[in-house]
Order: structure tokens, then C-alpha cells, then sequence
């Protein structure tokens, strides 16, 4: 063990652990068969009385950490939280016997006991259990933070994230509550007869998205691979072996800055259905989300970063260049050249790099200056430019644009969909303009997946298909403000940086 000075409580706790062993009881832990939780337990006796409690002598075996001990000579008050709360516990050297109570005052709080005791009401109304039977568990070595202050430091709650579920309820519930977000959208997904499957997260190309990639070694293949960026290409590919609607949620990594609203690594959902298109991954969407608002959360007004939110629908739609031209009177729909587009920029004091030198693209930064932020209510925003969206079929009325939504709430995104590309040729023609534009800089661009245009080659059906960070929508239905308060271990600097 490394050498660490030791405080001076940190030292009295190793001596009361070194005591409980010369006891005969293990320190770090013994198999504790309990039969009921805190919550539980209040739930079911909350409307008992005081006198028929005391007649019917319910008894439980509960186990769990102390939080608080209030010691009174020969009788103690303590409570016990597990994963449902806490719960008092009220111990007396009459019920448990001399030798087991001293035992019990060498305890600490951030120790885990169990207790094997009689359900109450002590004269306040308050459900306790009344100790039996008292065994020590694991002694903590090291004290909890004080409990009105807690992790302070931003950074170390995030670091210590097994601290920060001891002290901080809400951290808790939130740890909690994002796995049942995700079962909800499985079984819904389910149930419309989508399959959830799985798929590479080690690739030889870099597709899917435009990202800047991990890249790592395989050492035996001498071959460097990208962690993935995406989850498009291959579930895409089962479409053509005729799996039709297909859905996965998994981690993909982008080697990218780390903010309040972005993880390098992070939890993303893709989902692809044949014979459908943009206006059924709407649909969908739209249903997914007051899925979870009414089944999972239980409400449809959320208050998140300062603006109150409804997710009642209809939700609006409107394509990107009528959301220009509503903030800043441009029209895009207009044929345009590009030096016209060039000058519209530089007098809106838009930055243009080398690569970006097209109309679809400048389109694209318009909107992004001017426009994303003010989409407050759920809106689903659509028709984008045809250079920026490398994976998604030509608009059959104006091939400028594409048949691609974007979900934007509160000023951010939540979801991206096509009506899905599935000719080859044109496929191949847009990955080539991709190489292109990483001639020029741009190392977010896609490659070439040949084996893609094959599959390709073999027929895929008409088909749509929508990604969702499934963080951020975590952080929407739980009304948190950073990506790591919904990530138990976010992607930390170490301390030595």
C-alpha cells in the first residue's frame, strides 16, 4: 500500500476495525440475508398505528449505512440508508444485551450494519425499526463529508462518484431513474417490432458521422482502427440481409472537448426501419418522447436550462431555410452562386474555412449562428443541405436539399434522421466529395466503405432511420444542466494535470 499520512480519525477507525476482527467478526464484510427495504417498510406501515404495531410485531432484517447516530447512554438513534433511503433505527441495551451494544458504540457513520428488528411508531409518527439484533457489516475507513456540505468541489463529485451517490440524493436519482428511461424505450421499441442488436465498436474506416476519431492498434494485425463515431453503417448493412427494423444503443467515441453538454465517450441510439421515411421517424420520435414523459417521468412540463419546456404535441416542423429567412429575412430557397452566398456571409460575419466553401454549407452556418439557439419548444427541423449530409437521400423536389430532421429542444439537439440514402452509385459519388473535402482539411470527413456500397449493390429498401443521445435526453427528463450529471464516470483530466 502506498505510503498516505493518515488522519487522525482515519487512525481510530483502523483500531476499532483491528478490534471487531480480535472479536471474531470480519470488518469487510459476511453474506447478510435481509428481507425488506427502507422504503418499503414505510410504505407498508405508514398508516399502522403506534398500538397496532406494538400488538402485531412485524419484524424485518434490513442492512445498509449509518448516516447518523444520536447516542444516549444505554439507548441510540441511528438511521440507515440503502438504495430506497433511510430509515430510523432505534437500538437499547435492554433488546440486544450489554455485549452487543458496546459493540454497537464503536460504530461510525459511513459504516454498513445490518439489523434484524420490530417495526414501530415512535411517539412523533415516525416508522423506525426497533433493534433485535445487531451486526456489524464493513467499517468504514475513512469519514463521509459533512453532511450540509457534502462534495463541494464540482469536480471531486464527479471524480468520486461513489462519494457523491452516499451524500447527494439527487445524484442517486438520477443514477436510478436513466436505466429506467432506457428500458422504456426498449419495450416501446419492442413492442412496434423493432430488434435490438449489436455491432462493431472497433473499425478499420471511419464512417457514420463526422467526428474526429480515437485511433487505436491492433498489435497482431499491425493494423491502426478507429473506435466508432457512429452506429449507422452496420445496422444499415442488416437492413439489406432483411433484419427491416433494427435499433441498437451503445457507446461510440469522438476525440473531441469536454463541456457541460459533451463526453468523449457517450451513449448514442440509432434505430432504421424499412419502408418508411423522414415523416415516420418523426412519428416515432415524437411518440418516444411522451413515452417516457408519461410512463417513465410522469409529467410533460420541464424546467431546463431557464426556459420551461412542454412536450405535448403536435411538435412544430420547418425546414432550415425558412428558419433563416424567419430570423434573419434571408431566403435560401433562391438559387444562389456561391460568391453570392460568400457575400451574405462576410456581411453577417460569418467565418468560411476552405472546406466549407459551398452554399449548402454557408446555409449550414447560418443556421447554426443564427437560428439553433432560439428553438425552444420541441421542433423538428428539416431540409438540409445535400453537402453536409453525405449519408442521406436527395429531396425528390429540389435536390439542393436532403430528406434529413434534426430534433432541437431548448436551444439544443436531441436527434438526427433521414429518409436513408439506398442508391449505390449516388452513395459512392457522396463519400467521394467526403475524400474531397479532407483534401482540404477537413478530418471529420467520412472515407470510402466499399463493402457499404455493395451491400448497397444488393438492394436495400426504402427506409428511415433517427440517432438520439441518449445523455441528453437523459439530462432533459431529468432536468439536469450537465452531461455529467448523467454519466456515473465522465471522462475526468487526471489530477496530476
Amino acid at each position: 500500500m502506498s505510503e498516505r499520512k493518515l488522519s487522525e480519525q482515519e487512525l481510530v477507525r483502523r483500531e476499532k476495525a483491528k478490534n471487531l476482527r480480535e472479536l471474531g467478526y470480519d470488518p469487510f464484510g459476511q453474506r447478510y440475508d435481509r428481507d425488506a427495504y427502507a422504503a418499503q417498510i414505510k410504505g407498508k406501515y405508514k398508516d399502522t398505528s403506534h398500538d397496532e404495531l406494538e400488538a402485531a410485531s412485524y419484524t424485518v432484517k434490513i442492512a445498509g449505512r449509518i448516516m447518523f447516530i444520536r447516542k444516549m447512554g444505554k439507548a441510540s438513534f441511528i438511521s440507515i440508508k440503502d438504495k430506497t433511503g433511510p430509515i430510523q433505527v432505534y437500538i437499547s441495551i435492554n433488546d440486544v444485551g450489554e455485549d452487543m451494544y458496546n459493540i454497537f458504540k464503536t460504530a461510525d457513520i459511513g459504516d454498513i450494519v445490518g439489523i434484524y428488528g420490530k417495526v414501530m411508531k415512535t411517539k412523533t409518527g415516525e416508522i423506525t425499526v426497533k433493534c433485535l439484533e445487531y451486526t456489524p457489516l464493513v467499517k468504514a475507513l475513512r469519514p463521509l463529508p459533512e453532511k450540509f456540505h457534502g462534495l463541494t468541489d464540482i469536480e471531486e463529485r464527479y471524480r468520486r462518484r461513489y462519494v457523491d451517490l452516499i451524500m447527494n440524493d439527487e445524484s442517486k436519482r438520477v443514477a436510478f431513474l436513466r436505466p429506467k428511461i432506457i428500458r422504456s424505450i426498449q419495450s416501446f421499441l419492442d413492442n412496434l417490432g423493432f430488434v435490438e442488436v449489436e455491432t462493431p465498436v472497433l473499425s478499420t474506416l471511419l464512417t457514420g458521422a463526422s467526428a474526429k476519431p480515437f485511433i487505436t492498434h491492433h498489435n497482431s494485425q499491425d493494423l491502426d482502427m478507429y473506435l466508432r463515431i457512429a452506429l449507422e453503417l452496420p445496422l444499415k448493412r442488416l437492413l439489406v440481409g432483411g433484419m427491416e427494423a433494427v435499433y441498437e444503443i451503445g457507446r461510440v467515441f469522438r476525440n473531441e472537448g469536454m463541456d457541460p453538454k459533451h463526453n468523449p465517450e457517450f451513449t448514442l441510439m440509432e434505430l432504421y426501419q424499412v419502408y418508411s421515411d423522414l415523416e415516420g421517424m418523426m412519428d416515432i420520435t415524437e411518440k418516444l418522447f411522451l413515452n417516457i414523459a408519461n410512463n417513465v417521468i410522469g409529467k410533460l412540463d420541464y424546467h431546463w436550462y431557464g426556459y420551461d419546456i412542454n412536450l405535448a404535441g403536435p411538435w412544430k416542423r420547418i425546414s432550415m431555410v425558412d428558419a433563416i429567412k424567419e430570423v434573419t429575412g434571408i431566403d435560401f430557397k433562391k438559387e444562389m452562386t456561391v460568391e453570392e452566398a460568400l457575400e451574405l456571409a462576410a456581411e453577417h460575419k460569418i467565418e468560411v474555412a476552405e472546406h466549407e466553401r459551398t452554399v449548402g454549407h454557408i446555409i449550414n452556418l447560418f443556421f447554426e449562428k443564427y437560428v439553433e439557439e432560439t428553438l425552444i419548444q420541441p421542433t423538428f427541423l428539416y431540409g438540409h443541405p445535400v453537402e453536409i449530409s453525405p449519408l442521406t437521400k436527395k429531396n425528390k423536389d429540389d435536390p439542393r436539399f436532403v430528406d434529413r430532421f434534426e430534433l432541437f429542444i431548448g436551444g439544443r439537439e436531441f436527434a438526427n434522421a433521414y429518409t436513408e440514402l439506398n442508391d449505390p452509385d449516388d452513395q459512392l459519388e457522396r463519400f467521394e466529395e467526403q475524400l474531397k473535402e479532407k483534401d482540404l482539411g477537413n478530418d471529420e470527413a467520412n472515407d470510402i466503405d466499399m463493402d457499404f456500397i455493395e451491400a448497397l449493390e444488393y438492394g436495400m429498401p426504402p427506409a428511415g432511420g433517427v440517432g438520439y443521445g441518449i445523455d441528453r435526453l437523459v439530462m432533459l427528463f431529468t432536468e439536469s444542466e450537465s452531461i455529467r450529471d448523467v454519466i456515473l464516470f465522465p471522462t475526468m483530466k487526471p489530477l496530476d494535470k
